[in-house]
């Protein structure tokens, strides 16, 4: 039987041959006590590969992000961010779960805020009102279609929290996708924020894992925030192992799944079932059914004919594509989509 061509996300990828060896060879200890000499070697180099002082290996990017959230603020605090950004869609109210503190959204374009729009925000001080204390910016930006900011969008919004005395966070899940296409400097993109989260295993193709980056005094503070959360975890080193083999040699190849995208993209755009197609910035691709159709009914359909995707609304589909999903594969999804899929789904 055909492997399905799982455009769910990039998330689903599994450690290549090379990646697996790579982490059979790891030399490992236990991190609990600072004694994995992987671990530390892959948190030195994020840290460096971003201009900041420490890195800090977590278990996952949800994790990265309530512990950033946690040591930067304190109770009845308050969080600004985009109105559909991960940290307030997708993390179940760990902002308010772990921090107990407020959040307040803005709508941006396509995901992105100015700094007049986070200015306006801003909670004048009162015992009534929040501490607006910590702004939160995603790039890319998911829910948005993978649309990214350029550093020149964000350096205004930069100034503006360090002269009003805010944080500035960076959930950088998908940071590198953004990258490939503004050709921007890491080093560059850690100066503007007090601390980023960069994860691996979405286009990078790790299993397992994202590093929360930021001063030597911050990263001491979310390392004993991380045992609390039960994140204190022991040999990862071959979990670590893993990213530094990502970093080596998966970070160029993402212009492949950008060109990925956009290709289905093209094929999409002439297709009956497809009301409205969302801009394709980098390896997500959103698209709108027409009329009646359901995302159920779509998604039906795409799992009959060997095509894994998800729901971003009752009318509305997500393809992400990624490195397990080859040249080869997307071609044959787009005979698929002009082909059968469409015979079932034209309305």
């Amino acid at each position: 039987m055909q492997s399905p061509i799982n455009l769910l996300s990039d998330t689903v990828t599994r450690p290549t041959p090379a990646m697996r060896q790579a982490m059979l060879a790891a030399e490992v200890g236990d991190d609990v006590f600072g004694e994995d000499p992987t671990a530390k070697a892959l948190e030195a180099r994020v840290a460096a590969l971003f201009g900041h002082e420490a890195a800090l290996f977590m278990p996952s990017g949800v994790m990265s992000n309530q512990i950033a959230i946690k040591a930067h603020t304190e109770p009845m605090d308050e969080l600004i961010c985009e109105e559909t950004s991960h940290v307030f869609r997708y993390e179940n109210g760990g902002y308010a779960f772990h921090s107990q503190i407020a959040i307040q959204t803005i709508p941006g374009d396509h995901g992105r805020l100015t700094a007049e729009q986070v200015a306006r925000a801003i909670k004048p001080k009162a015992d009534w009102l929040p501490r607006s204390r910590l702004v939160v910016l995603e790039n890319t930006c998911n829910a948005a279609g993978g649309s990214y900011y350029r550093l020149e969008q964000v350096l205004p919004i930069r100034d503006l929290c360090r002269e009003r005395g805010l944080a500035l966070h960076l959930d950088g899940a998908r940071l590198f996708n953004a990258l490939a296409e503004t050709g921007e400097a890491t080093q560059d993109w850690g100066r503007a924020f007090d601390s980023l989260s960069i994860c691996l295993s979405k286009g990078l193709g790790a299993p397992v894992g994202s590093l929360l980056v930021g001063r030597a005094d911050f990263i001491a503070k979310a390392r004993r925030l991380r045992k609390g959360f039960g994140g204190g975890m022991r040999q990862i080193g071959i979990l670590c192992a893993a990213g530094l083999h990502a970093l080596d040699h998966h970070v160029d190849r993402l212009r492949e799944d950008h060109a990925h995208a956009r290709r289905l993209a093209a094929v999409l755009a002439g297709q009956p079932y497809v009301a409205a197609l969302r801009p394709v910035h980098t390896n997500i691709l959103i698209f709108d059914l027409a009329g009646s159709i359901s995302a159920e009914a779509a998604l039906a359909s795409l799992a009959r004919h060997g095509i894994k995707a998800s729901a971003f609304g009752p009318q509305t589909i997500r393809f992400v594509t990624h490195l397990d999903v080859t040249a080869e594969m997307i071609e044959a999804a787009c005979v698929l989509l002009a082909g059968p899929v469409r015979a079932e789904l034209a309305p």
